[in-house]
Parts: C-alpha cells; structure tokens; sequence
C-alpha cells in the first residue's frame, strides 16, 4: 500500500479532552485547534489536496461552499500560505458588510463567484468551465471539491483515526461522531477504523443532504478510495449510521432550542460550537450519548467553525 504525501498545515496532533456536562463524562477531540485562520477539520485534507495542488505547479485552486463555508476559507487561507490563488464559488450573495468566514475570504484576496442556490447544485459543472477558460489563457487549476471531500482529501480522516490510538485505548471507543456535510471526514473515519480492525461505530449528523443521499455519498467515497488505494480492509455498512433531522431549520440556521443548549454548554465549558456544523452535532450527541448517561464511550469530534458564529451573533445573544 502506497499512502499519498501531504504537506504540513494542521497543528497536529489536537489534543483529547475530557469532559463533564450535565452530569455525563466524554471526550471530545478537538480539531478546533488545527489552527487559528485554518482552524476546523478541512485542513487535514486540504495536507492532502494542496501538496497535490503544489506538485502540479497549479496556478489556481478552484473549490466551492456556503458563503460561510469553513472548507472554503480554510482553502483560500492555506493556498494563500503556500503561494497559490484561490477562487472560491459560493451559495450566497456578495455583501460590504461581509462577516465571519466571508469577511476573511475577501480581507486575503481571494477571488469569489457567487451562485444563486439553484446555480449552485451544478457547482461541479460551473468549476470545470472555468477552469477550462484560465487554461486556455495558460493557468493551471487544481479543482477541489465541496468539503475536499475526494479520494485523495478524505485521508485526513483515514491517518486520524491512527493519531487518535495514541491518546487513548481505541477498544474503548465505540463509537465516533462528527458533523457532516460532504459527508468526507465520515469516510475517511470509516476507512481508518477499518485499516486498524476496528468496529467502531461512525456517526454522522447530516446537516445539509437527504439523509439517503448523503448516506451514499460516504459510502461510495469509502469505497472508491479502497478501490483507488488497493487498501486491504473492508467495513460493514452498518458502522455507518446517519443522524438526521438535526437541520430542519436549513442548512445556513439553526433554532433557538439549539441555541439554548449550546449556551448553556458554552457558560458551562467554555466551548462555543458553530450553528452549521458543530451546534447542530453537539445537539444530536447531547440527546443521544449524553442525556440520562452518567458516561459515554462515543467521542465528539469538534471540527471547528468558530468563525460562522459572528454571522449570527444577533441569534446567539438572544438566548
């Protein structure tokens, strides 16, 4: 087995804390720390993607997200590091005002296209033509997918499940749980669980897909990356559960109950969780691991998003 190169970004290892909320001990791993400006899960694939990018003398690096994507500014923040031009295409609209993750996609210079939301369902399509354009102009585009969710992306995800077994007994975990949108770190954690003969469970709160949608997103990006790498193991799809119904209120929202409970998690432990991603998981692991449990065995992955919060500090100081 011959394992892609990455290049060094992220602040690893993050560290493995404990903790106690209403009356439940837990873990929580903490790739909120990856960094300050890249801060979030994302630059552990963009190791992968980027020294891809850099290898190919790239030019340009296309990617694409919500106009608070945190996959999007961690791109634009990295490739900036390392010399490249980033282009961003984005569900949302351009504001003087710009906030949060946008405020810092535009304060670097990144250059960004903005999609209307039925646009943007074809952000694949729209990426290759213009990469097709600045090629015949002599530019060369290294396209990066929504969330870096790709084969080559998702081992970030695949090497963290081998950073987590030197902090704590891997045997003891049953299970893991994460935000999901690209549903790339659920795949990646799937196939790093497997690689160590592990059953560990993954759970991924869907915030964003139909839940059958997204549930074959990850599957088939596992597979296709055992196929791609000729990794010898295997999982059973049923380590795969999907948590949904955690964003009816949309994808770029999220309700005053969650809000609630995020504030209270927040005065109580210091830690502030973002209304696309984290709020969103930390509600779903709170009424299923936490609620009447004196302790859990499946960890919380904190995969940052920190920045999206400012775009909503109205709704966050209501409650």
């Amino acid at each position: 087995m011959k394992t892609p190169q990455r290049i060094s970004l992220a602040n690893i290892p993050t560290p493995l804390q404990s903790f106690t909320f209403n009356g439940c001990r837990f873990l929580i791993k903490r790739d909120d720390f990856t960094g300050l400006e890249l801060s979030g899960n994302k630059v552990r694939k963009l190791e992968y993607l980027l020294y891809q990018a850099k290898k190919d003398k790239a030019d340009y690096v296309f990617t694409c997200g919500g106009d608070q994507s945190n996959h999007s500014r961690a791109t634009a923040v990295a490739a900036k590091s390392l010399g490249i031009n980033s282009k961003l295409f984005l569900w949302g609209k351009d504001s003087l005002n710009a906030d949060g993750n946008l405020f810092i996609d535009k304060f670097i210079g990144a250059e960004i296209k903005y999609l209307s939301k039925k646009d943007y369902a074809h952000n694949e399509i729209i990426m290759q033509q213009e990469k097709e354009l600045l090629e015949k102009r002599g530019k060369k585009v290294f396209v990066i997918p929504e969330g870096g969710s790709s084969e080559l992306g998702i081992w970030g995800y695949i090497n963290f499940i081998g950073e987590l077994g030197t902090q704590v007994n891997l045997k003891k975990v049953t299970g893991i749980l994460t935000a999901c949108g690209s549903g790339g770190t659920s795949a990646g954690l799937l196939i790093g669980a497997a690689m160590m003969n592990l059953k560990t469970k993954i759970f991924a709160v869907n915030v964003l897909y139909p839940e059958k949608a997204i549930r074959e997103k990850i599957l088939n990006l596992a597979y296709s990356c055992i196929e791609k790498y000729k990794l010898k193991c295997s999982f059973i799809e049923s380590q795969l559960e999907v948590l949904d119904g955690y964003s009816e209120e949309g994808y770029k929202h999220i309700s005053k109950s969650k809000l609630e409970l995020l504030k209270t998690f927040a005065s109580s432990k210091g830690i502030i969780l973002d209304p696309a991603y984290t709020g969103k998981a930390f509600c779903a692991y709170e009424e299923n691991f936490i609620r009447n449990k004196s302790k859990s065995d499946v960890l919380f992955i904190h995969t940052g998003g920190i920045f999206g919060v400012f775009n909503k500090r109205k709704q966050y100081l209501s409650v």
